[in-house]
C-alpha cells in the first residue's frame, strides 16, 4: 500500500488504544485529535483491525487474568454467604447453584482438555515420522 495512509504510524497506533478506553468511535476520535470520519477510515484497513484486534484480545487476556486472581476470594464469598445461618433461604440456594454451576463446568472443562490431550497424542502417534522402527 503506497501513498496516503500507507504506513500504521503513531495517531493509529493511538487511536487503537483509544478504542479500548473509550465508550465509542467518537470519543475515541476526540481524544486523539482526528476527525471521526478518519477513525471510521482507518476503522476499515485490514492492518488497522488486525491491530485492533490484537489489542482487544490482549486486554481480554489480561482481564481474564485478574478475574482468576480474584477467584479464590469469590468462591470463599459464595460458600461463606452458603452456610452463614443468618443468609436468606433463597440467597442460599442461588450460592447453592452457582457453586454447583461452576463445578460441573469446571469437570467438563477438565474432561475436554483430557480428551484433547487424548486426541493430540493419538495424532502424533499416526504421523510417519513419529513411528518406531
Amino acid at each position: 500500500m503506497t501513498g496516503h495512509g500507507a504506513k500504521f504510524g503513531r495517531k493509529m497506533e493511538a487511536a487503537v488504544a483509544a478504542l479500548l478506553i473509550h465508550r465509542n468511535s467518537e470519543e475515541a476520535a476526540k481524544a486523539i485529535g482526528v476527525g471521526y470520519k478518519t477513525l471510521l477510515r482507518w476503522q476499515k484497513i485490514p492492518e488497522f483491525q488486525a491491530a485492533l484486534l490484537r489489542a482487544q484480545q490482549d486486554a481480554f487476556r489480561q482481564t481474564t487474568a485478574r478475574l482468576q486472581q480474584a477467584a479464590p476470594a469469590a468462591a470463599s464469598v459464595l460458600l461463606k454467604v452458603m452456610l452463614d445461618a443468618s443468609t436468606p433461604a433463597s440467597t442460599k440456594v442461588r450460592a447453592a447453584e452457582s457453586v454447583l454451576n461452576h463445578t460441573e463446568k469446571a469437570i467438563e472443562l477438565q474432561d475436554i482438555e483430557a480428551r484433547l490431550a487424548e486426541l493430540e497424542r493419538s495424532a502424533d502417534e499416526t504421523k510417519p515420522n513419529s513411528r518406531k522402527s
